[in-house]
């Protein structure tokens, strides 16, 4: 039995940006249909982000000194126009939404009642707004409790996305496959519950799957950053950008966990420091910025340490932070003392882990990709600020913008088309899933030790170091893996587990390729 629906809109990933994506465009009146991992939004990275949202620093040139600092931490690898959008049409989208739309009860202090703003590494002022060290966790209870409530959109939980819906590739009879545009349909769909695929048609699609974290041994990535969007995109021979650069945040706790606690960084914007096995404090040796210093460089700084000490890990001393630890750090307080840590006490023992992916599917201002009928928004896509490596703190106001962005230009070209059905003949030629075979050979064990497979080799031969030998054996593994999945994929009914490692091994394996194509040694591709 098929299942066929149909939404002038399909929003697939309920993070910030998907889920502001789909307010923005119910509130101008345009239906949308949200689909969410069984997980829900709490596993979604936004959810777990710590540190804040760049707002404005009280000063004139602010803006400006903003576009420096993310400039200089992407090694103006960075789309200057993406840039520049960000630094100055941001404020206004966390005013207009965040502060306005939702309420979201940004931290204050002082007489006047002004927001209480901190600084992060790379930043040359303060300028980040923040709900004490749970930033994303709140704006996602906030926006969630919207989303779910308006009539406009339809929230579906517990669904999986497995491919996108093309003219080109899933249209039935050869009409469509003549055309020049090859449009987007929409995506087939997998109902976790049932394990049944549903064709899930749309006018247009937005994909905002998150980041692809999970294919690295250590992550502090939720567990779907496995780049499904990402790879999905790519399978539609949409255009992908800077796929070699992930990432690596300096600072996760250092515990044996699937994914590893992020210590925020803006414990060492209050003034926390790090120190390694010696008890010296490194960072001044190499980078005048010190414990500041952008994410890549303190990164490798820690890696450096790691290997002239051979210690597991190197620690974050909070003396220097002059707060109250229990209110302006209350998550990492309380997720340290569950793991027998007393940060009021002793130092923070950490390590450096996947954190976020720079690169992804190519997107303009809006939000269009190369393929007619797909926008890309948040950490899956590809804006062009970020460049060669994150500056703190962006990622939730480029997921913020770009989704806020993208909603109106969907939502100004349909009322402007003003056609209702404009692509029914186009949907009716489109098939349903083929059920693949019916070899039950998805075994847990030999998933788990294909997913061990992914992340040792990512870690060891395309993580934070890489060299010409590491990103070729790299490449040679993840190749015959791939091919393997291939034929594993097509003989095996689809269930979570399957998709989820089909769509990160694919990931691996593009992440290496553009690795090994790029030869220069530049932000967070580490080459040596």
């Amino acid at each position: 039995m098929s299942y066929r629906t149909h939404s002038p809109v399909l929003v697939i990933g309920a993070g910030l940006a998907g889920c502001i994506t789909a307010l923005r465009l119910a509130d101008q009146g345009v239906r949308v249909t949200l689909i969410a991992a069984a997980s829900g939004p709490r596993n979604a990275n936004s959810w777990l982000a710590q540190g804040g949202i760049i707002y404005r620093a009280p000063i004139a040139d602010d803006p400006a000194r903003l576009e420096e600092d993310i400039l200089t931490a992407g090694h103006r690898l960075n789309l200057p126009e993406a840039v520049r959008f960000l630094v100055t049409e941001g404020p206004k989208a966390v005013e207009e939404l965040l502060v306005d739309r939702l309420g979201v009860p940004f931290d204050k202090a002082g007489p006047d009642d002004s927001w209480d703003l901190t600084r992060e590494g790379g930043h040359s002022a303060q300028r980040i707004m923040h709900t004490a060290d749970h930033t994303g966790h709140t704006i996602m209870d906030f926006l969630t409790e919207a989303v779910r409530a308006h009539p406009g959109v339809t929230w579906l939980e517990g669904y999986t996305a497995v491919d996108l819906l093309t003219s080109h590739h899933h249209s039935s009879g050869m009409t469509y496959r003549y055309q020049l545009e090859n449009r987007c349909c929409g995506a087939y769909v997998l109902k976790e519950s049932s394990e049944v695929v549903e064709t899930m048609l749309a006018d247009v699609t937005v994909l905002a799957t998150g980041g692809a974290g999970q294919v690295y041994l250590h992550s502090s990535n939720s567990t779907t950053a496995t780049g499904a969007g990402i790879t999905m995109a790519g399978r539609a021979f949409v255009r992908l950008m800077n796929m070699e650069f992930m990432q690596f945040h300096p600072t996760t706790l250092f515990h044996l966990e699937p994914r590893r606690f992020l210590i925020t960084e803006a414990l060492r914007g209050e003034g926390a420091r790090l120190f390694n096995a010696d008890g010296e404090y490194f960072m001044e040796k190499v980078d005048p910025r010190a414990d500041l210093a952008p994410r890549d460089i303190v990164a490798r700084a820690i890696v450096d340490e790691l290997l002239r000490t051979g210690a597991p890990c190197v620690y974050l001393d909070l003396s220097g932070v002059k707060q109250d630890l229990a209110a302006r750090f209350p998550t990492v307080l309380r997720n340290c003392l569950d793991r027998g840590i007393d940060i009021r006490k002793a130092p923070i023992p950490v390590v450096p882990a996947a954190h976020y992916f720079c690169g992804g599917i190519l997107v303009d201002l809006a939000g269009r990709t190369s393929l007619s009928g797909l926008y890309a928004v948040g950490e899956c896509s590809c804006t062009g600020v970020h460049g060669a490596n994150r500056l703190a703190s962006t990622s939730l106001l480029e997921a913020l913008l770009w989704g806020k962005t993208a909603a109106d230009d969907i939502a100004a070209h349909m009322m402007k088309s003003g056609k209702k059905g404009a692509y029914a003949r186009l949907h009716d030629a489109i098939e349903d899933w083929r059920p693949s075979g019916d070899e039950h050979n998805d075994d847990p064990a030999l998933i788990a030790q294909d997913w061990a497979s992914i992340r040792n080799t990512m870690w060891n031969y395309v993580g934070i170091t890489r060299t010409t030998p590491r990103l070729a054996r790299a490449f040679e593994d993840l190749r015959d893996l791939s091919r393997h999945l291939h034929t594993f994929y097509r003989s095996t009914p689809l269930s979570r587990p399957v998709v989820d490692l089909f769509h990160g091994c694919q990931t691996a394996y593009l992440i290496t390729q553009a690795a090994l194509r790029n030869p220069n040694d530049i932000g967070c591709h580490h080459r040596i």
